[in-house]
């Protein structure tokens, strides 16, 4: 067993098992058994493959509680319930799990004590049971101590019938003392029926116990004494078939030392390996390595088991590319061309990747960047990673590490194992056929450590340019270089990647598009792919800019243009209907035929309506994917200056609204606020969409705002938004995601944002038409954000 296999208290710590209810404390967790009962006293190793017995001992290690081990009373049974399994079992404790490399589960137990079951508490996703403990009866007397004699002396000579007897099994039976020990002890080392196991476990007299244990276990010496002597009479004829094939493989030997060997199919086998050897130019180390395997492959016999692994391995070695690749010429003018080809706008993004071609061009062997292009599903990452591999005129290699949490899928497993391959490192490079390949390493945010290991920590070699030039992947065992690949990673988010990582990749933010540039996304490439996917031409039929625009405006909202194509493509396979049937053979979709085929605007410009009262201000937020509006509603009632806070607010927005209402009541005075006022209602602030989890500071100056328009009763201009960290000296301070909270603004119908001043560098990162739509307001203190964002106030009558 190797070092690496997690301890219990390891396994205890990995992630909680999905959907385990919450048990009472006498809840006993129930490993069910198909054909194997655990008797109390004994260690017993267990092998569970189903996911409640998998979700029991997981949940049981985390717990630190012993386990019930309950025999099935159908073997055949795939997901036994209550009805299922036997009523009296064994309580166990687990002393340790492991997870093999096949994905099997592997727990060795303890036996303490046999239990009733009393009630089933939970079937699934666990089974979960009340149990009565069930105590041994204590035993005396000269009859109970002469059946445990006669029960000693037949286990110890049903051991010497047996070959490799364990010492210490030998040791327990003449140590144990207890008549019902000694009886469960033997029970749970002989061969037995499950049935006839099942019917020890439960009985509970002692007596009867050791007797039914004897009358078994004298059974089975009958059978072991019968064995013996017809095995006797059968090694003299098994001695010569041995002698024969041990002669059969001596001939070969000589035959073959003579020239004259018949296995012409492996030796010309191992020449073409040699060749392939000769043609791959493996570097030295891995040259001399694939030869002494390929030597130990040609002496072993075609049929061994571990011949197929070896010409699977040497398969691995010839078909690498391991020569010095050739230079590619890049063309900085073609490179402009196929970006511009492929992906509309992303201006500074493009120049970027012109910049790293061009260093690439003037220094073809210099340690490049690992460029990570982090943004919002759907606004071309993957994309791009194939238009720079086209640019650069090289193979494309795409490796998906959404979803891993094992860090052999990086560095491979070790040959030991059965079926193990190489990492999807090298699996690609072996598909792209080249080590200058560009490889899209894609969504490498969403790596998950596990038990076997965290891949993330395997990916710092893989991606840091003093490291990669020797990678060594487990199953390979060689250094490969992969400091010729251009690594190009993707992720939606930043958060999720570790430090150190992060720390070797230079970060290229995409950021949500425009509605123009949805437009011009859909007009130039969506239409014309959706055409060709639903088999219409463009002279069957065509969408007009207008139903281009209401698309994009009122059923989808998105950073990127995914939903955006299948909206589109609803539309065409509606056309495609139409034409199939002969309806029509031309069609043109226009913005008053939507409603029709894809429903009624699923999306609509709400602001107006929802800022109407005093009370009601917008915010800005950032999401994963792209910017949007929030929501800050606030209402009081009377009571004794309480703050409730609802919506699912994350503790930093909670604090946020603390510091906005601390903030209020110190300029009480200055805003026209009644200090009595505040100390006899209670305010509620609520932030809508209360399904949606809510977090970060910059909703403060909103929150700010919507308190104060509250309690001065003076509505907040509907046609404003605004976002902002805020102190309790009435700072307005920076907040990160401007550009997409800007453009989810303009997308809303708001007229006016208000940023705060320090956030004056960002202004040139907004797209020129969304500028163009919106009136900016730089913030240095709050009260600036007072005297813009809130209407004047309503003159009183005299």
């Amino acid at each position: 067993m190797s070092d690496s296999t997690p301890s219990p208290i390891e396994r205890a710590a990995g992630t909680p098992v999905q959907g385990a209810p919450e048990l009472p404390e006498d809840a006993l967790l129930i490993v069910a058994m198909r054909d194997t009962a655990l008797f109390p006293g004994t260690v017993f190793p267990l092998l569970i493959g189903r996911e409640s017995s998998i979700a029991a001992a997981e949940q049981a290690l985390r717990a630190e509680r012993p386990i019930g081990i309950l025999m099935q009373k159908n073997a055949d049974q795939a997901e036994p319930g209550a009805a299922d399994l036997h009523s009296i079992g064994t309580i166990a404790n687990i002393l340790r799990y492991v997870t093999l490399p096949d994905g099997g589960h592997h727990l060795v137990v303890q036996g303490q004590q046999r239990f009733r079951v009393k009630d089933f508490i939970s079937e699934s996703p666990v089974l979960a049971v009340r149990a009565e403990p069930i105590e041994e009866p204590e035993t005396h007397g000269t009859e109970i101590e002469a059946r445990v004699l006669h029960l000693r002396q037949q286990a110890l000579e049903a051991l010497q019938l047996l070959p490799n007897v364990p010492p210490p099994l030998v040791a327990a039976v003449q140590s144990t003392a207890g008549a019902g020990a000694l009886a469960d002890l033997v029970a749970a080392y002989m061969e037995l029926e499950r049935a006839d196991k099942q019917a020890l476990l439960e009985t509970l007299d002692v007596a009867e116990r050791i007797d039914k244990v004897s009358a078994l276990l004298a059974k089975r010496i009958e059978v072991m004494r019968l064995s013996q002597q017809i095995g006797q009479r059968t090694k003299a004829t098994f001695d010569e078939r041995q002698k024969e094939a041990i002669l059969r493989e001596q001939m070969a030997a000589i035959r073959k030392e003579l020239g004259e060997s018949d296995d012409d199919g492996k030796t010309q086998e191992v020449a073409e390996l040699t060749r392939a050897l000769d043609e791959a130019r493996l570097p030295p180390e891995a040259d001399e390595i694939a030869r002494k395997e390929l030597r130990r492959y040609q002496r072993m016999p075609s049929e061994a088991t571990e011949a197929g692994m070896l010409r699977t391995y040497l398969d691995w070695l010839v078909s690498l590319p391991w020569a010095e690749p050739e230079p590619r010429p890049i063309d900085i003018e073609t490179a402009r061309k196929v970006l511009d080809e492929d992906h509309y706008g992303l201006t500074k993004i493009k120049q970027r990747i012109i910049e790293f071609l061009a260093v690439r061009k003037l220094a073809p062997h210099g340690k490049s960047p690992i460029l990570c292009l982090v943004g919002p599903p759907g606004v071309g990452k993957t994309s791009l990673g194939r238009s720079i591999a086209r640019a650069m005129d090289r193979p494309f290699a795409h490796v998906s590490l959404g979803g891993v949490h094992d860090e052999a899928e990086i560095r491979g497993h070790r040959r030991t194992y059965i079926g193990a391959m190489p990492g999807n490192i090298i699996q690609a490079i072996r598909k792209a056929k080249a080590r200058d390949c560009v490889m899209l390493l894609d969504e490498i945010d969403k790596m998950g450590a596990g038990v076997q290991g965290d891949p993330a920590a395997a990916m710092l070699e893989v991606l840091d340019p003093e490291q990669n030039n020797a990678f060594r992947d487990n199953y390979l065992g060689v250094p490969f270089d992969l400091s010729r690949v251009v690594f190009i990673t993707t992720a939606n988010m930043l958060d999720g990647i570790p430090g150190p990582l992060r720390d070797r990749m230079e970060i290229i933010e995409l950021a949500s598009y425009t509605e123009n540039e949805k437009f011009e996304i859909a007009r130039r490439y969506l239409v014309a792919r959706e055409l060709q996917s639903n088999g219409v031409t463009p002279e069957q039929a065509s969408l007009s800019d207008a139903a281009l625009h209401a698309i994009i405006s009122d059923y989808t909202r998105e950073a990127g243009v995914r939903n955006l194509r299948r909206e589109i493509g609803r539309v065409l396979r509606h056309v495609a209907v139409r034409i199939a049937d002969g309806s029509e053979t031309q069609m043109r979709v226009d913005a008053q035929d939507l409603a029709a085929i894809l429903g009624q605007p699923r999306f609509e410009n709400e602001v107006a309506m929802r800022t109407s009262t005093p009370g009601v201000a917008t915010g800005l937020a950032w999401t994963p994917v792209g910017g949007d509006i929030l929501f800050i509603e606030a209402t009081s009632y009377p009571g004794k200056g309480h703050l409730t806070l609802t919506g699912q607010l994350g503790d930093v927005m909670r604090e946020s609204v603390q510091a906005a209402f601390s903030l209020v009541k110190h300029r009480a005075h200055e805003l026209g606020i009644d200090d009595k006022q505040l100390a006899e209602v209670d305010i509620h602030v609520h932030v809508p969409a209360g399904a949606t989890r809510k977090d970060g500071p910059s909703a403060g100056v909103a929150m700010f705002t919507a308190l104060v328009s509250l309690l001065t009763r003076r509505s907040v201009k509907s046609d404003t938004a605004m976002t902002g960290e805020i102190s309790l000296r009435g700072l307005v301070l920076p907040v990160g995601g401007i550009k997409e909270k800007v453009i989810a603004a303009a997308a809303a119908g708001i007229t006016r944002v208000m940023l705060p001043a320090r956030n004056r560098s960002d202004y040139e990162d907004i797209p020129q038409e969304v500028r163009d739509k919106l009136e900016f307001v730089w913030l240095e203190r709050v009260d600036e954000a007072i005297a813009t964002a809130l209407e004047a106030p309503e003159a009183s009558a005299d």
